[in-house]
């Protein structure tokens, strides 16, 4: 996480999708698939990541890939250009 968020304990889904460098539309449907942490604040319901939460993903979202790859269905090398 930046150093920005170091005192911060929620993300909004904008900031999160900045941290994975994705669109807000993924962050979006990890909470709604259940794959991503996430709690509504507020009468008008808006949506709130926390920090750790979204380094739990992180973190497993590697694990899964580590496996996958040692069961062979990812190919080992990072593809030119990413």
């Amino acid at each position: 996480m930046t150093a920005e968020h170091g005192k911060r304990r929620f993300l909004t889904i904008e900031q999160a999708a900045e941290e994975l460098n994705s669109k807000t539309s993924l962050i979006r449907n990890l909470i709604k698939t259940g794959e991503l942490r996430a709690i509504k604040i507020g009468a008008a319901g808006q949506w709130r990541i926390g920090i750790q939460d979204l380094e739990d993903y992180i973190a497993d979202a590697y694990r899964r890939t580590a496996e996958r790859i040692a069961a062979g269905e990812l190919a080992d090398e990072v593809p030119e250009g990413e």
